[in-house]
Parts: C-alpha cells; structure tokens; sequence
C-alpha cells in the first residue's frame, strides 16, 4: 500500500520534469514526463484530461501528442501491468499504466498516459501484481489495442521491484 500512496504522490508532481540520467544513459521518467511541457496545462494531476460526461459511451480521450525527443531513448518507468499475450506463467505482452484499473474502467487514460510493452523473453506473473519498473527503448508508436490505443512502445529488455525510495 505504502507504494501505490508514494506512486499516486509522484503522479500529483504536476509540472515536474523528474527524468534523470544514470551512468548507463537510462531516462527514469515519471508519466508525467510524456506530455510535452506545452499540453501539461490540458490534463489534470493524475495525468487525465477533462472528462465529457455528456454522452452515455464514456470514450479514450485522444488528447495530447507525444515527445518525439524520447523517441529510441532507453527508459525506466513505473507503472501497473494490463496483461495481453502470455500464459498462466509469463506475459510477454502487456499495457503499462500510471495507476491501478486504468484501462479496466472507462474511460482508459489518454494514448500518451499508456505504454504498450513488448517484453519477448517474458516477465513471470507473479511480479506483475503491484507497481513495477519497466526498462527498455521507448518509441513513439501508436498501436490500437481493443482495450485502448496507446503513443508509445516499449521493447522491454527488464522488469525490477518499484523502489520506493
């Protein structure tokens, strides 16, 4: 619990860039950091733009683009797992996602709030369950999936424990 509170205060960090560089060039960005500074004002603190509730069928908002600059950059970033391909073992596909249910209730987060992860050697399900890292080249890509249609691609090449630290 303590680590989804400490996630959800990290998404709050509105208009905070807080991507860094370590000794082996890998961006850690927060899912803030895919908005481009210039359309951060458009989404609210948990990184959703404004809900229409004018109609019954509550749809993907398609607001904001992506940062092109990130594009083939080599990231880490938390987020929770949506599995899609895989067995009852390991997911080798899955949606990453900054909170928990995103995707699961309506209406999903905007494409650039989700990230679809190509993970080919797969990631055991049982690490999958609470907030985790995902490592890899991020591109901007935009895939549709039934469930909703995301801005970027992850070719994962890690899974690690989220350190809340």
């Amino acid at each position: 619990m303590k680590k989804l509170i400490l996630l959800v205060l990290a998404l709050f960090s509105v208009g905070l860039t807080t991507h860094s560089v370590s000794a082996d060039d890998t961006l850690t960005l927060d899912w803030i950091d895919l908005i481009p500074e210039s359309e951060r004002n458009q989404f609210d603190a948990y990184g959703m733009p404004a809900v229409d509730h004018s109609s019954d069928v509550m749809k993907q908002s398609k607001v904001g683009s992506v940062r092109p600059e990130l594009n083939g950059s080599t990231v880490k970033i938390p987020g929770f797992v949506i599995p899609l391909e895989g067995d009852e073992n390991i997911v080798t596909e899955f949606l990453l996602v900054p909170y928990f249910g995103a995707c699961i209730h309506v209406p999903p987060p905007p494409p650039n709030q989700i990230i679809y992860v190509k993970f080919p050697k797969g990631a055991p399900v049982q690490e999958l369950w609470d907030v985790i890292y995902v490592i890899g080249t991020l591109k901007t890509e935009t895939i549709s999936h039934e469930l909703a249609e995301t801005a970027y691609v992850i070719e994962g090449t890690e899974i690690a424990e989220y350190d809340d630290m």
